[in-house]
């Protein structure tokens, strides 16, 4: 009878160091995304995790223990030439710890957290390195003030343009495997060459490559920007595959405009679920941006914009409503400036799939949005901007003619009319004439 217990006594010690040994943590995969001022390691796990990250110099590395891990496949070859990354080396530790190394190419401000389940991913552990000379850049940065005698130049206007989701996030995918990351960024930079080629208009891209920003970010780098417009670029998805059409949303401080708004908003404000940000260590600044901003928002001159680029869009594509339409998309709460979300497409239309795969379609929706903006500055130039100093104002006089008006200062009878909103040739006393100034 005590050999049988002493038997019993050693399965049951084999039967748990088996299962503590089955117990280790697979790391499935590793994902790797540059970006301008950071990079991205995404690693993917069969379960939570317990790590912890340090920094070592003289080489300059960043040392990452997880404990009780190990890879399930050998790691994906990397091309580090856009990265902060020389390479990237692991180890079995003695004490049931897999080492990471990063080896650097110089020094960076290392941040980790875990990440759950969230719809096609499983457990995450993200780790971002910011490169310290960016950062140090950032707050060396002088506030130049012009003295007080001195004449102001013109100014651009400034248009943020945001191309949604990217790098972790695909967004929303299509049946042939088009990714709304990947065709949005296309439209975004149609879009920029249009707009940088518009005198008196600069434009800022809020993500120029295939990497991740959350929204907060989003908002916040149009705001560093001192941008005077944010224009959001989606092509989302809806569970009827038959759902067409393109929409422009606005900000709602209340309900959506209709259901699908309100799921659209839904997907569009989960991206920082799937991209994989931490939420629990935003700084005063970012709290407020992320929850105070509705307050100052636009909402009636991002109306205007959105009803212009609206109404142009519908000669590109068929509309999804005949009006703009609201929801509670958090990357529309940019203080101070017009900022609109303009969801190009359904691409979980097989037809609309198509077109937005097309380079031609992409600019007419890029042409689309440029005309758009372009109305609506022409009515809401800023003061000191170059757009602002583009026209003039004659008052009409009694024996005054619109060809004779347009001969002084240079300009077609087409150009007065349309600028002024005239029909025919008719003018009255006392009016006064928007004159657009060439060049």
């Amino acid at each position: 009878m005590q050999v049988k217990g002493v038997l019993r006594g050693l399965i049951f010690i084999l039967f748990v160091l088996a299962g503590s040994v089955e117990a280790a943590v697979q790391i499935k995969g590793v994902r790797m995304w540059p970006a301008p001022d950071n990079t991205r390691l995404v690693f993917d796990l069969s379960a939570p995790v317990e790590h912890s990250l340090f920094i070592l110099k003289a080489p300059d590395r960043v040392v990452l223990d997880i404990k009780n891990a190990r890879f399930a496949n050998d790691l994906p070859q990397f091309s580090y030439d856009e990265t902060l990354l020389k390479g990237v080396r692991y180890a079995k530790r003695d004490d049931d710890q897999l080492r990471v190394v990063l080896d650097l190419k110089r020094g960076v401000h290392p941040k980790s957290f875990v990440l759950k389940p969230h719809r096609d991913y499983g457990h995450r552990l993200v780790i971002d390195l910011y490169d310290n000379n960016q950062k140090t850049l950032k707050k060396a940065a002088p506030v130049i003030t012009a003295p007080a005698t001195r004449q102001e130049k013109a100014r651009d206007v400034i248009i943020a343009i945001d191309a949604g989701h990217g790098g972790e996030d695909p967004g929303a995918i299509g049946r042939k495997g088009t990714r709304e990351k990947d065709v949005v960024l296309a439209i975004a930079r149609k879009l920029q060459a249009l707009i940088k080629s518009e005198r008196g208009m600069r434009p800022v891209m809020i993500r120029g490559g295939d990497y991740y920003v959350s929204l907060g970010e989003r908002v916040q780098k149009a705001r560093k920007q001192d941008a005077d417009m944010f224009i959001s670029i989606h092509a989302d998805a809806f569970k009827n595959q038959r759902a067409r059409g393109s929409s422009v949303f606005v900000l709602s401080t209340s309900g959506a405009s209709s259901e699908t708004a309100r799921i659209l908003a839904e997907s569009e404000n989960n991206a920082d679920l799937i991209g994989g940000v931490s939420l629990h260590d935003k700084d005063e600044l970012l709290q407020r941006v992320l929850v105070d901003m509705v307050q100052s928002a636009k909402i009636e001159d991002s109306h205007e914009v959105a009803n212009k680029v609206l109404k142009s869009i519908k000669g590109v594509n068929r509309l999804h409503k005949r009006g703009v339409e609201q929801a509670g998309f958090k990357v529309l709460k940019t203080p101070g400036i017009p900022s609109i979300l303009v969801e190009t497409a359904f691409i979980s239309n097989p037809d609309e799939e198509r077109k937005l795969r097309s380079p031609r379609h992409q600019m007419a929706m890029a042409q689309a949005m440029m005309k758009g903006i372009r109305g609506y500055f022409r009515n809401n130039a800023p003061h000191g901007s170059v757009l602002a100093l583009k026209e003039k104002q004659y008052i009409i006089s009694r024996g005054d003619t619109l060809s004779a008006i347009a001969a002084r200062y240079r300009v077609s009878v087409s150009t007065l009319r349309s600028s002024n909103g005239l029909r025919g040739d008719t003018l009255r006393v006392g009016r006064t004439l928007r004159i657009p100034i060439n060049g």
